[in-house]
């Protein structure tokens, strides 16, 4: 995809927000998941209770709504799931940006779109409740994906169904629902899917990484507005 093609094409018509945020008054914590990061001990990520107690405090002490990052890193948290490290060179490179809040809390449509497809991705430290929309942009397709959603936002779907833009159509998942992660929402874009449905990589080897960046543009082309001036 022509990224600066995109680009203007979003400068004329700006996506909406993807969750509630007020950008006068509520504060952002930057995650940082590589091993340069500020981790909890191995034992609490283990621990998916532990581990979110972990993000809540984080959010609470540093009086943010809340975290947000992950774009490109080479994150050592994957480890803890045997999902990840099934094949010789284990998938440690994150292609999607990840926005920490409390489960339930609403997810919104960027822009107008329809639902590519959707499924319970149940396997542990996987996306858990997954829904991906299709935006077309003029001459362009776009997707969107959203993973470790409630199981409820999968009620009533239906494959082409319309969104419009500002939609409330899912809400973050509890640990149960959502992979077996902290309450997060998985946030990508895809251009091409390849034959996926209902799923795409989140997450992929390291020596992979420049085909899959090809196809997963950087997630602030639609996040920019919602987060501006933080």
């Amino acid at each position: 995809m022509d990224v600066l093609k995109l680009t203007q094409y979003l400068a004329a018509n700006p996506p909406g927000k993807v969750v509630d945020f007020n950008k006068h008054t509520d504060k952002l914590y930057p995650f940082d998941f590589t091993a340069q990061g500020d981790l909890p001990a191995a034992e609490i990520i283990d621990d998916t209770n532990q581990f979110s107690a972990w993000v809540a405090d984080k959010l609470e002490i540093n009086n943010c709504r809340y975290g947000i990052g992950g774009y490109q890193e080479l994150r050592v948290i994957y480890a803890r799931s045997s999902l990840f490290n099934a094949n010789e060179e284990p998938r440690r490179f994150h292609l999607g940006v990840d926005i920490w809040a409390p489960a339930y809390t609403p997810v919104y449509c960027p822009l107008p779109a329809t639902v590519h497809s959707f499924r319970y991705n149940d396997n542990y430290g996987d996306y858990g409740a997954t829904i991906i929309l299709k935006h077309q942009l003029d001459d362009m397709v776009i997707h969107s994906l959203y993973g470790h959603l409630s199981l409820a936002s999968l009620n009533g779907l239906e494959k082409n169904a319309f969104i419009p833009q500002g939609k409330h159509f899912a809400d973050f998942g509890d640990i149960a629902e959502n992979g077996n992660w902290p309450p997060h929402l998985h946030f990508q874009l895809i251009v091409n899917m390849d034959g996926y449905d209902g799923d795409y990589p989140g997450v992929c080897r390291f020596s992979e990484r420049e085909k899959y960046l090809e196809n997963s543009p950087d997630p602030q082309l639609f996040l920019a507005n919602s987060f501006r001036e933080m």
